[in-house]
């Protein structure tokens, strides 16, 4: 974990930053956008394992890649980002495991996030 600023923080899964900005916009609904983001990104990664046409999949992928970069998880960003890409252009072989490192990661992030929504409960 590095710090940016006194109160900006980035790890390799999340940017604090935006997790700030988001709270202060969103007050108190913040803990309903991340439960949002979360049930949301959970059908995205089954639809994810799901699809088997390249288009749709690259389609898919763009999609979660703009909703994990505005929740500020840049991780997770990132691996939907070169699933698009893979999708849409190429080599098509290891787009399971890419698929899998997703999943991982949404794991991840979704630990740190219901981490951030008990923190907001308190």
């Amino acid at each position: 974990m590095r710090a940016l600023k006194e109160d900006t923080v980035v790890t390799e899964h999340l940017d604090y930053s935006v997790l700030t900005a988001l709270k202060e916009v969103m007050e108190d609904e913040y803990p309903l956008l991340l439960e949002t983001f979360l049930s949301d990104s959970a059908v995205r990664v089954d639809h994810l394992h799901q699809v088997r046409d390249a288009k749709v999949l690259g389609q898919a992928a763009h999609s979660f890649k703009g909703s994990s970069s505005n929740m500020g998880a840049v991780h997770l960003a990132e691996l939907c980002r070169e699933l698009e890409e893979r999708a849409t252009r190429g080599p098509f072989q290891g787009i399971e495991d890419l698929v899998n490192r997703i999943d991982d990661e949404f794991g991840t992030v979704r630990l740190l996030f219901e981490d951030e929504r008990q923190r907001c409960a308190t």
